[in-house]
Parts: structure tokens; C-alpha cells; sequence
């Protein structure tokens, strides 16, 4: 299963660079589309396919042959419909280790969503089967989530892009819809995936390449006026993008959740790891239009802090050509009903420790980490919810299918956490910081917001279906490390 991601021929590690330096990868390819999953039913509104988690092969640098894990061979996209059937035969081709798939951010049943407790074991096979409603036209990803292994099996490629589709979409069809997978990799001199640091475990793992679509800042040609509409995702394990569009100008008009009420316009956008945005991109400068991140301070605990800011992602080249005048976007989207009062108001405490130090003693600048175990059993490091590591075996809150609820998520820990709640779309209604209180600039749906460290942000919820369902920080590495709860949700 050969994956060629840098359009190279060839196999084996012929060509490999001096043992120490770091691979470089091809830039400025044409940016490729992620390949569609078939749809393998005739009958209209389902959606039957078949998806298997397999060891493979991808070639980022030239001679290089890089072990990863993938779904078909590839990172496929989902494209379905509201209101569709959805039914997905899965197998777990990975040796020794077992897998889920967890449809993230979408409202499908507890008993499909692919939760640590429901585990597919090596060889195994399992039927995934939801439908979609009505309102539920969003950008979601899957991914996998076995207890413990689901770090390594992301960072290692296991991801895919699931489109719902609207029934009548108000972004005119001359934007295109163009999907940029966020992913970053990390590679040796011999094209392997080196294991994860105690740096790692600490801060989530970062790779030294930002990818798109698995290459690196690939090219897009576009022409003079053009307006694009991009749905960006971060796949990445632990990274924060701080993002801008140079020479080009950028309107939010969906996020986690689909689309929002009106477009709002932009000059810089924070894509947290699991998040999701649409945008639309307007293309009105000649030249090279690049997507490029910022300097961005998330909290770093220890050596190794990577320089964030300069990375260009992606190179929309503008042609000096104008092309025919683009329908505009309409000012009006959708409506989103505020969730309303709620019933039951639950908080959050996010802390971390180390070694029976509390995060006030964990900056850790000075220690030498290259001789610490990357076991976290060595050194007890934990990330905590109400003070709790998580347990598969227990229930940390019970809910009510149908209850507004808010929930008040207070980050006491040193870091930014990327907050994620399984089964449901939540709304942001306010953060609080030193005492000052800020809403959001407009509504929305989400599934997974930032809490930057000191800051408690409060958000109202509602369940639909009932079953477990967990909430964790989506640094994965952190969920990993106890960062997770789960809610049983009743009829």
C-alpha cells in the first residue's frame, strides 16, 4: 500500500540523506484532493461504504518510505447528506492493537460513536450504522479512539474528513468547496515516525512539518477576483494555528458545527487542534496569496518550545487574469436558536501535575529531558478533570437526554486545553479572564473550544441521544494522560 504523497517514484529508502539531518520535503505540488470514499448503495439517501484501518506507506521525502497507519490507504473523505442513512463496514487491519472510529462532532448514537469502552480488537470487524438529521450540514472528521493508543494511531495518520451536505446550501456552487486537512508530521533521516518525548507527553506531540492534504505548502491556482470557499480542519494532535491569508482576505462562514447566521469577516483565525472553519477566501490581489501562521503563546512546559510563526501552509498563486464576476455571498446564512435557560449548571476544573508537583512547579525549564522516562508511570504526570485521572469504569456526571445544561469549564493549569464534548454541538456563551467577561462576536455550533490557561469559558448544551459520552482536552497526549470524563447521558 503504497501511498505517494510527493508524486515520486520509486520504493525503498534509496537516496537517504546523512543520519542526523532532517528530510526535506518537496513544496509547491499542485495541491491534491483528498479522495472520496464510493458510496456503494443504489438506493437514494444511504450511504454505505467500507472503511479498514491498515498499516501503509506514504513518501513525504524523495527516497524516503515513511510507516504510517491509514484508512484504505489514504486519508478518505465522507461526503453524505442531511437526512441521509449512513452505514460504514469497518475492519482493524492494525496488528496487535485494537481501534475505534469516532465520528467527532457528529450526533449519532452512544453505541456508534466509537468511544474507548466499545473497542474493535486486531482482525476485528464491526458495523458503524446512524442516520443524519435534519440541521446537521457541517465539516466533521473522524478519527480513531482506543484508551491509550489513540495518540499514536492519529499522529501516525489515522484520519478522514466526513461532509454533511445541506439540503439546499446558501454558498453559491462558484466557490467550489475545497477541503484542507491540517496535519503535521514529524520524520527521521531513515523516513521513520520517532517515538514520542517526555516533551511529547507533556505538551502533545508536534511534528516539524505543517501538511495540507498530506503535502507541504502545496500550490492552488486561482484566478484574479476569484472568491474560494475552504473548510480547514485541524487534524494535528497538539498543535495551535494562529492563521492569516497574505494578499488575500478571509469571512468565517461555518465553524465545528456548520454554518453560521451571517459571514463575519476576518484578518487572523486560532484553528485549535480538532477544530474546524469555513471560510471564504477573496483572491482580489495578483501574485502569490499565501496562507501563513503567527507567533501564538499556548503555554510550554520544558525544552523544545517550536517556533510557530513564518510556517507558509499553502500558496494560492493569482493570476493576472480576472475571471467573470462571482455571485456575492448572501448576508443571511441560517438561523441558530439560542439554546435557552438551563436546567443544571456543572463545572470543569482543568489542572495538571507532575510527580506530586502541582502545575505552579511545572515550567520545568531547567530539567534535562532527554534522560527522563517517556513512561508516565516514572514520573505520575497527569492531566486532571475536578481533580480526577480518567477511568473507563466510572461515571463522572449523569445528564438527562433533552436537558439544557451549562457547563462552566475553568482551565487552572498552565496551558491552553482544547475542550471537546462527544454526542452533541454546544454554544459559547461568554469567557471570563482576570475578572473580565467577553462574548463571543456571534453565534455558533461547536464541539471543541479552547480554554487558555487562567480562563473559564461557559457553554450551553444539550444531549439528544442517550448513552455515554466522553469530554476530554483534545491535545491527545493529555486525554491520554487522565484528561477525560465521561457523561451518562439517561432517556
Amino acid at each position: 500500500m503504497n501511498h505517494d504523497m510527493g508524486s515520486m517514484g520509486g520504493h525503498g529508502n534509496h537516496n537517504m540523506p546523512a543520519a542526523g539531518t532532517n528530510p526535506v520535503l518537496p513544496e509547491g505540488q499542485p495541491l491534491k484532493e483528498l479522495p472520496r470514499l464510493s458510496n456503494r448503495s443504489a438506493v437514494p439517501g444511504v450511504f454505505k461504504a467500507k472503511l479498514a484501518a491498515e498499516p501503509g506507506v506514504v513518501r513525504y521525502a524523495e527516497g524516503l518510505d515513511t510507516p504510517v497507519l491509514l484508512y484504505n490507504g489514504t486519508n478518505p473523505v465522507i461526503e453524505a447528506s442531511e437526512g441521509d442513512t449512513v452505514e460504514i463496514s469497518f475492519k482493524n487491519g492494525i496488528l496487535d492493537e485494537a481501534t475505534t472510529i469516532h465520528w467527532h462532532g457528529m450526533p449519532v448514537p452512544a453505541d456508534q460513536d466509537g468511544n474507548p469502552t466499545d473497542p474493535v480488537a486486531p482482525g476485528g470487524e464491526r458495523i458503524y450504522a446512524f442516520e443524519l438529521p435534519e440541521g446537521s450540514a457541517a465539516s466533521y472528521w473522524f478519527h480513531p479512539h482506543p484508551h491509550g493508543l489513540t495518540a499514536e494511531q492519529v499522529y501516525r495518520g489515522l484520519a478522514g474528513i466526513f461532509v454533511v451536505k445541506p439540503k439546499d446550501d446558501p454558498i453559491p456552487p462558484e466557490y467550489g468547496d475545497t477541503i484542507l486537512m491540517l496535519t503535521d508530521l514529524r520524520i527521521a533521516a531513515d523516513g521513520t515516525m520517532p517515538e514520542s518525548t517526555m516533551s511529547d507527553l507533556m505538551n502533545g506531540r508536534v511534528g516539524d512539518h505543517v501538511l495540507v492534504n498530506g503535502q507541504k505548502n502545496p500550490a492552488m491556482a486561482v484566478g484574479l477576483g476569484e472568491k474560494r470557499r475552504l473548510r480547514l480542519y485541524n487534524a494535528t494532535n497538539a498543535r495551535f494555528l494562529l492563521l492569516k491569508f497574505e494578499n488575500a482576505s478571509m469571512t468565517v462562514v461555518g465553524t465545528d458545527g456548520g454554518l453560521i447566521e451571517a459571514p463575519v469577516a476576518i484578518d487572523e483565525l486560532l484553528l485549535t487542534p480538532a477544530e474546524r472553519v469555513e471560510l471564504i477566501v477573496s483572491f482580489d490581489k495578483p501574485g502569490a496569496a499565501t496562507l501563513t501562521t503567527l507567533g501564538y503563546e499556548r503555554g510550554w512546559m520544558g525544552p523544545g518550545k517550536p517556533n510557530e510563526a513564518g510556517m507558509i501552509l499553502l500558496t494560492a498563486n493569482v493570476s493576472e487574469e480576472a475571471v467573470a464576476a462571482m455571485p456575492p455571498l448572501p448576508a443571511k446564512l441560517r438561523s441558530i436558536e439560542p439554546l435557552g435557560s438551563p436546567i443544571v449548571t456543572r463545572r470543569f476544573v482543568l489542572t495538571e501535575s507532575m510527580g506530586g508537583m502541582d502545575h505552579g512547579d511545572m515550567s520545568m525549564q531547567g530539567m534535562d529531558h532527554s534522560s527522563m522516562s517517556m513512561s508516565s508511570d516514572s514520573m505520575e504526570m497527569k492531566f486532571l478533570i475536578n481533580g480526577a485521572s480518567f477511568d473507563m469504569n466510572r461515571i463522572d456526571e449523569v445528564s438527562k437526554v433533552g436537558q439544557v445544561e451549562l457547563w462552566e469549564v475553568v482551565n487552572e493549569a498552565d496551558m491552553d486545553h482544547p475542550f471537546h464534548v462527544h454526542g452533541t454541538q454546544f454554544q459559547i456563551v461568554e469567557r471570563e479572564k482576570d475578572g473580565k467577561v467577553i462574548t463571543p462576536p456571534y453565534r455558533a455550533w461547536k464541539d471543541t473550544v479552547n480554554i487558555v490557561a487562567g480562563e473559564t469559558v461557559r457553554i450551553l448544551l444539550r444531549q439528544d441521544l442517550p448513552g455515554p459520552r466522553m469530554y476530554h482536552c483534545h491535545i491527545l497526549e493529555h486525554e491520554q494522560l487522565g484528561m477525560m470524563g465521561t457523561v451518562d447521558v439517561q432517556a
